[in-house]
């Protein structure tokens, strides 16, 4: 209680965005929040009717992202914002993330995080260099119970672990719905928008970053089979791989956006030699613990009995749902704290949100498996070794 309000500009997340309201409300949650100034579209008469449509002032609602840049150093330090949230299609993450980076302006970007690890290196290497907090919102990790999980696992509660299974499903581009005029549909299958990688980019990375948040492993190689299932979609709408890790641990990653009946099934299970855990992102507010020699449990959010990285992600009382607004709003909780304490390049690993190496990887990990779908031979090395720290 207490702390100053942070002032956040958001780029893209317009009229007809779904995601951009999401970081909004998710930003502003808890009060601590303000959204000051934004240039929402790509289109500048959309971009001002947006922030209209949100009451932005006239003098801080923008036509484009570069005129917000501008606009906002041209403020004195005390008004300007403290950060920007990046949410438009993929092709506009690097040059505006580089930007707003350079300028010394924190920033919270969408996954994933860039084209190329090329550009990751980039990114990285700025960030180091003004020594800025940059978040990557790979929400799924601010879900308390996906929290509890990294504890146990990290507490040694299942052992050495041995196998994974991580799954996550849709089905809304079983059809070929970018030839409607959808436009969430239209740059998500779009090469040139959203990037080499179609399901495994935009849900399949989400699967990744939350087996790496959970148990802490390094993948080794990929074995991937990538499909377009819909006649004359350019990028993968279904996803397959096994995956080696460098533990001697064995995974399967699965994400599909054909499989029809599937809303946001995203789940999660790892086993090691002393148990498992299985949590799923529709029924959130549980996580299923099964040790060796003693009855399975369920952990319930809310409980005194989770850890405390739970619960202070925790917001109501048990029996009381919390799911993925509240998830969304404990990453920008953690940017916050991060940007308030001056923590810089390395406030990720001190208040646990994913940070620009966290999205570098992830990029890392749509090239190999990218990589791996069109080889003949298949098995495809993918040790994050190229990729400096």
């Amino acid at each position: 209680m207490g702390e100053r309000i942070l002032r956040m500009g958001m780029v893209g997340g317009g009229r007809d965005a779904f995601i951009g309201a999401v970081h909004r409300a998710a930003a502003c949650l808890d009060g601590r929040v303000a959204f000051v100034a934004g240039a929402l579209s790509a289109t500048p008469a959309k971009a001002i009717a947006s922030g209209n449509d949100l009451g932005l002032e006239d003098r801080r609602n923008y036509g484009t992202w570069a005129q917000m840049l501008e606009g906002e150093l041209a403020l004195p330090l005390e008004e300007r914002i403290d950060f920007v949230a990046i949410v438009t299609p993929n092709d506009m993450h690097f040059p505006v993330a580089e930007a707003f980076a350079k300028a010394g302006i924190h920033v919270v970007c969408d996954k994933p995080l860039v084209h190329s690890s090329v550009q990751a290196q980039s990114l990285m290497q700025i960030v180091r260099e003004v020594d800025i907090v940059f978040a990557v919102t790979y929400n799924y990790s601010g879900y308390p119970m996906v929290k509890q999980a990294r504890q146990m696992v990290g507490d040694g509660d299942l052992g050495d672990i041995r196998k994974i299974i991580v799954e996550y499903h849709q089905g809304w581009l079983a059809e070929k719905l970018e030839t409607t005029g959808q436009k969430q549909a239209q740059w998500r299958t779009d090469p040139a928008r959203a990037g080499i990688g179609g399901a495994i980019g935009d849900i399949g990375s989400h699967a990744e970053h939350l087996v790496s948040y959970v148990t802490g492993l390094e993948v080794e190689a990929i074995c991937a089979d990538l499909t377009s299932f819909v006649p004359g979609r350019r990028l993968d709408d279904d996803a397959n791989l096994l995956i080696r890790y460098t533990n001697g641990a064995r995974g399967v990653l699965c994400a599909s956006q054909v499989c029809i009946g599937s809303e946001n099934d995203l789940r999660l299970r790892v086993w090691g030699t002393k148990g498992g855990l299985e949590w799923k992102q529709e029924e959130p507010n549980h996580l299923v613990f099964k040790p060796a020699a003693a009855p399975e449990r369920i952990y319930r959010r809310g409980n005194q009995y989770v850890c405390q990285t739970a619960a202070r992600s925790t917001r109501l009382p048990s029996g009381h749902p919390e799911a993925f607004m509240e998830a969304f709003a404990n990453i920008y909780n953690a940017v916050g704290q991060a940007i308030r304490s001056g923590a810089g390049a390395d406030g990720g690993s001190t208040f646990d949100y994913p940070d620009v190496r966290d999205g570098a990887r992830g990029v890392y990990f749509i090239e190999r498996t990218i990589a791996s779908g069109a080889s003949e031979q298949k098995w495809t090395d993918a040790k994050w070794t190229s990729i400096p720290s």
